[in-house]
């Protein structure tokens, strides 16, 4: 599979199960996650990820005023199938490398997202991630497999 995209948005919130904020640029810190967002630590969802590719799915079906960071992504990407990026690929996203740990979640009770947008495409497009090698992301940063074997 090749892996060729884009950043189109970097998206921070300071608390869980709700919508993220656009940024220009995000720290990223090995381990851990973006700096500042509720959802970092040390654990397998550290980075969230979703194509604008699924949220225009949701606009196809009439969903209205959707924008980045709606469905509380961390990183909005264009040109990727995010959810047929097989889990343990490792990819790079402007100075960091990161790691596909799930496809999918499963959508908690009373959130916010479904709550607000009626529907969510989080819990079978959107993709999560680990930091294995932290800095900074920016909009318009390239997205591509990663690949640390020596040739």
């Amino acid at each position: 599979m090749i892996i060729n995209g884009k950043v189109l948005s970097i998206n921070i919130s300071e608390t869980k199960g709700v919508i993220k904020n656009p940024m220009n640029a995000g720290e990223f810190i090995e381990n851990f996650g973006l700096k500042d967002d509720a959802h970092s630590g040390k654990w397998h969802r550290q980075v969230s990820l979703l194509g604008v590719e699924s949220i225009n799915k949701m606009i196809e079906m009439g969903v209205k005023n959707l924008s980045f960071g709606k469905f509380a992504e961390n990183i909005t990407t264009e040109g990727i199938r995010l959810y047929e990026i097989p889990v343990g690929t490792k990819i790079k996203i402007g100075e960091t490398i990161h790691e596909i740990t799930q496809i999918g979640k499963e959508c908690h009770t009373g959130c916010a997202i479904k709550n607000q947008v009626g529907k969510c495409v989080m819990p079978k497009e959107g993709v999560f991630s680990r930091v294995l090698k932290g800095g900074i992301i920016k909009i318009g940063d390239i997205i591509e497999e990663y690949c640390d074997k020596a040739v």
